[in-house]
């Protein structure tokens, strides 16, 4: 039996690649520090204005800013949904890529003016667990979405990246919706 010396290996994972640009992963995670932090600051020294916006129709700018909110959070879990079918893991369209981008952009519009109203009304509050939590994660939530657009935009990332990042996004979002909308719902009712 002869074997020969330069049939390609099977079974066998290949060397580790070294990524001569590690950068690429470092900017997304500076800017998505400065986004958080420049928020954080905003809020913290800016002088509450009580209120930011109301539409006609609602009751409060509480109640515009839940329903805002929840809104933004279905776009979120239709980003989820249409992510897994991206990724195999569910069957789906083949528009499904495009559900998957404007699901987020739709998220992503919604939720800034209520991050707006959260800043510039109310600013960075710590005066109880649940606002404090509140404020951080906001601040957080619009940081980790910069450093996942960014993201989008590189090459050859692991393929475990995006979905991690992701999935950190949606689930940030879902603890800032638990802390503003439901709470409020739960405290104030399901009003308009």
């Amino acid at each position: 039996m002869t074997v020969d010396p330069n049939a390609a290996t099977q079974g066998f994972p290949g060397p580790a690649r070294h990524d001569p640009h590690p950068a690429r992963y470092l900017v997304p995670a500076l800017v998505a520090a400065a986004v958080a932090l420049a928020l954080g600051v905003y809020g913290k020294v800016h002088d509450p204005a009580g209120t930011a916006f109301n539409l006609a129709g609602f009751s409060s700018t509480g109640a515009v800013k839940s329903w805002l909110a929840t809104t933004a959070m279905s776009f979120a879990l239709i980003q989820l949904v249409s992510a897994l079918m991206l990724y195999g893991k569910l069957p789906g369209p083949v528009w499904s890529g495009t559900l998957h981008r404007w699901s987020g952009r739709a998220a992503f519009l919604i939720a800034v003016p209520v991050a707006v109203h959260c800043l510039y009304a109310l600013g960075y509050q710590t005066y109880e667990t649940r606002v404090l939590w509140h404020s951080l994660l906001g601040c957080f939530f619009f940081g980790a979405f910069s450093a996942k657009m960014l993201l989008l935009r590189s090459e050859r990332l692991p393929g475990w990246l995006l979905p991690l990042v992701g999935g950190l996004v949606l689930a940030v979002l879902t603890i800032i919706w638990l802390t503003s909308a439901l709470w409020f719902f739960r405290t104030f009712g399901v009003t308009t």
